[in-house]
């Protein structure tokens, strides 16, 4: 039975990390699905921004949207604040003074976060495609162009752009997140050619705005959003052109609590609109969405199933005990970046990738000791570097 366990649990970690990957490129290869872009395609565009007491990033992010290369007269910026008390409603008011193109500001009262917020203000826009920002982000002055030019294409609904998280002083957790932000940002490129992505950042992203659907406010707006999209028929597509420079929580305690709320909210989305998941509708998009969300969020069960049995089975046979030692070896490197990372030492990759990994796998699995619990997290903190 262990020897089951051990190849079942095994198995099951390298479909979720490479098998799958390696498939969805078979699959982009064999059927590719390009999207018809045009740079010519300029439509109006209203930025969404929610902020809660921002006064430290908000100024930075509106100014960084006022230096877009996109026409003026085609952009307009709604900011919501989410009952802040740090003067940011004062700050986008100062800024939206002297704007090019109009800076609006909603107040929501009281607070109740940021998918009410999005909610809001969204149905004051007047621009055909809605673009969402976070109110720390800064974003390439030719993101917004390369968003757009995909929905030139009337299957295109959703898209999302390309997050890096840079960290000037290239602390841990800057590492860590920049390689698994590659292989995310790869297998979006992979799921677009097949049809669509199933996971965005809600740092840059657009879509049509008679798409948008209303959410209740424990919902995840930047998961929920695009798999209405693909429910209504539309592809939601990954644009590598449209950058965004996040700077990377550098320490591990706020990278785990943001990553712990972030998933938890997830499973909540997956449960909301688990009739994704059903072959009956679409069976490449219902494989996507388990293969690439649930299961990556539920891969922390296979690791415990895997290290009970390598470690019953090593006396057993030398494989075994290999499996076993190359397994502590890995949790020992994890624990060696947390303790240095705590240090704030900068780390190699061979500390900081297992240390992420299994800092994104013990939040996952907070997360669904949560869920379990039923609870659910609606409001938010500033995200600080």
């Amino acid at each position: 039975m262990m020897v089951a366990l051990f190849w079942i649990s095994f198995l099951g970690l390298v479909y979720i990390y490479f098998g799958y990957p390696i498939c969805i490129k078979l699959v982009a290869s064999a059927r590719p699905l390009p999207v018809n872009k045009s740079a010519a395609h300029l439509p109006k565009v209203s930025i969404l921004i929610a902020a809660y007491n921002e006064a430290n990033d908000i100024e930075a992010t509106l100014r960084n949207k006022l230096g877009l290369d996109y026409p003026a007269e085609q952009l307009e910026i709604l900011v919501v604040s989410d009952e802040s008390d740090d003067g940011t409603d004062e700050i986008v008011q100062a800024v939206a003074a002297d704007a090019p193109f109009p800076i609006k500001l909603f107040r929501q009262v009281p607070r109740q976060g940021k998918t009410a917020g999005l909610n809001l203000i969204s149905q004051h826009a007047k621009g055909d495609i809605l673009a969402f920002s976070d109110a720390n982000s800064e974003w390439d002055s030719q993101a917004l162009k390369a968003l757009v030019s995909n929905f030139n294409d009337p299957c295109v609904g959703y898209v999302t752009g390309k997050m890096v998280y840079v960290n000037p002083e290239g602390a841990l957790i800057g590492d860590g997140c920049s390689a698994y932000m590659k292989y995310e940002n790869w297998l979006r490129a992979q799921e677009t050619l097949v049809g669509s992505v199933v996971g965005v950042d809600g740092g840059i992203d657009a879509m049509r705005k008679e798409l948008h659907s209303e959410l209740s406010a424990d919902q995840l707006p930047d998961f929920v959003q695009p798999l209405k999209v693909v429910e209504q028929g539309y592809r939601v597509v990954y644009e590598p052109d449209a950058l965004l420079k996040e700077e990377a929580l550098s320490d591990g305690g706020s990278e785990f609590s943001m990553r712990v709320r972030v998933s938890l909210r997830a499973l909540w989305a997956l449960k909301d609109m688990k009739q994704l998941m059903s072959p009956t509708n679409d069976p490449v998009f219902a494989w996507q969405l388990i293969s690439h969300k649930l299961l990556r969020y539920a891969a922390f069960a296979p690791m415990v199933t895997l290290a009970i049995a390598a470690i019953y089975l090593a006396p057993v046979k030398g494989f075994y005990a290999l499996a076993a030692t190359g397994y502590a070896l890995f949790l020992y490197f994890a624990w060696l970046g947390h303790k240095k990372q705590s240090r704030a030492q900068a780390l190699p990759a061979f500390y900081a990738l297992p240390y992420y990994f299994m800092l994104l796998n013990l939040a996952s699995f907070q997360a669904f000791v949560a869920f379990s619990k039923g609870e659910k997290k609606v409001i938010w903190s500033p995200r600080k570097g």
